[in-house]
């Protein structure tokens, strides 16, 4: 087993234990984009964000998610809210990446039409 899958199953472990926390949740979902199972990182990432609306590290991670697995238009609706939420909280660098993301799957909706 490698150290991202190993870390996935321990994270799997803690969630199955309780408490299920919009930490977790993304660590879960980082583990899992990591490892390219995509639809994974994608449903827990969307449990951090529902779990913890204003989690702007979980919104952004989300959106990069979507974009990689070609879904750009969710992505695009994400990264708006996930923009919007690191604004409200004063998180630059968060809305300044999610801005760049945003971009690139604006790019690939365009090239895709």
């Amino acid at each position: 087993m490698t150290a991202v899958a190993n870390a996935a199953t321990q994270l799997e472990a803690l969630l199955a234990k309780g408490p299920d926390t919009a930490l977790l949740r993304y660590s879960l979902g980082n583990e899992y984009l990591k490892q390219g199972d995509l639809d994974r990182a994608i449903e827990h990432l969307a449990a951090a964000t529902r779990l913890d609306p204003r989690y702007s590290a979980a919104w952004k991670l989300q959106g990069k998610a979507l974009q990689a697995a070609g879904r750009p238009v969710e992505a695009i609706a994400i990264l708006d809210r996930g923009i919007q939420v690191a604004e409200e909280r004063g998180d630059i660098q968060a809305a300044k990446e999610m801005r760049v993301f945003h971009r690139r799957a604006l790019k690939e909706l365009e090239a895709a039409h």
